[in-house]
């Protein structure tokens, strides 16, 4: 990545309010097109934008897009939350706040699981502000119809949430990609040290899944009402978000086309990530 796209010359930070109370959010700002590319994150316990998509800002970048990395209520720098409805319709409200507090009207978003679901939720309930979607490992909440749910995966991230250790992350992250072979101690360091930075995010999301364990919404019966062009992607070998919802999502949305990567898991972005770039940047620019 280019020295002049950082993590930290990008932070930027916003006060919105959330059901009648300030809630304090960060994101990153990159970039300066007339298009703005927003990407949103998924779940698991030390997760924020730039971790989950730091190898595709730069392509985005060079191809003329603004790119803006929304960290959810709950993950990274942004303030925490006790989430006792859907998740995905807050993080939704979240990033039309940040939207109109930035003065930007439509955008492309691209989501990773947790991510995805909230992409969906706010393309929902503001048709007119999206461009184009790109989905990984997520969409809807619906249960798969081959693999017992709760799945593999979120065991391992539930586990991890109440138990943070390094013995507890290596065994989520063992199935969170195909070859753990290529995760490093360092990763694996970093992503500890952000998860124990933030104790008050770990005990609320325990919190909110007791209170309400459906935190993900199934909008798989509203997915016909999204017109946008989406670009759905998935690991073949996805241990948490199996193959076949991405299947139901795209018999959902009507205008959508769907690639599968081989000998993947539930980091599309991470694992292929060349390949990954190269079609994002294809599909937004047709």
């Amino acid at each position: 990545m280019s020295t002049s796209i950082t993590e930290a010359a990008s932070s930027r930070f916003i006060t919105i309010e959330e059901n009648g109370q300030p809630l304090k959010l960060h994101y990153n700002d990159v970039g300066q097109g007339e298009q703005t590319v927003v990407m949103l994150h998924g779940s698991g316990p030390g997760a924020s934008g730039w971790a989950n998509f730091h190898r595709n800002i730069e392509p985005l970048v060079q191809a003329g897009y603004r790119v803006v990395l929304l960290d959810c209520p709950g993950w990274s720098k942004s303030d925490s939350i006790l989430s006792t409805g859907s998740r995905s319709d807050l993080n939704a409200r979240c990033l039309k706040a940040l939207l109109d507090a930035l003065s930007i009207g439509r955008v492309h978003v691209i989501g990773n699981s947790m991510g995805a679901h909230s992409a969906v939720a706010f393309a929902l309930a503001n048709p007119d502000r999206i461009a184009k979607l790109v989905l990984m490992g997520g969409g809807t909440g619906g249960p798969s119809q081959f693999v017992p749910m709760p799945t593999e995966g979120i065991k391992l991230i539930g586990a991890l949430y109440r138990d943070p250790t390094v013995e507890n992350l290596k065994r989520m992250m063992n199935v969170f990609v195909y070859d753990a072979s290529s995760l490093t101690e360092e990763l694996y360091q970093q992503r500890l040290a952000n998860i124990l930075a933030r104790r008050d995010h770990l005990e609320n999301f325990v919190k909110s899944v007791e209170a309400n364990p459906k935190q993900f919404s199934d909008y798989g019966h509203r997915l016909s009402e999204i017109k946008a062009q989406t670009l759905v992607i998935w690991g073949r070998d996805d241990r948490f978000v199996p193959l076949d919802v991405g299947l139901r999502v795209i018999w959902g949305i009507s205008n959508a086309e769907m690639h599968i990567f081989n000998q993947c898991g539930h980091w599309a972005q991470w694992e292929h990530a060349d390949k990954f770039n190269r079609m994002v940047v294809e599909f937004l620019g047709r």
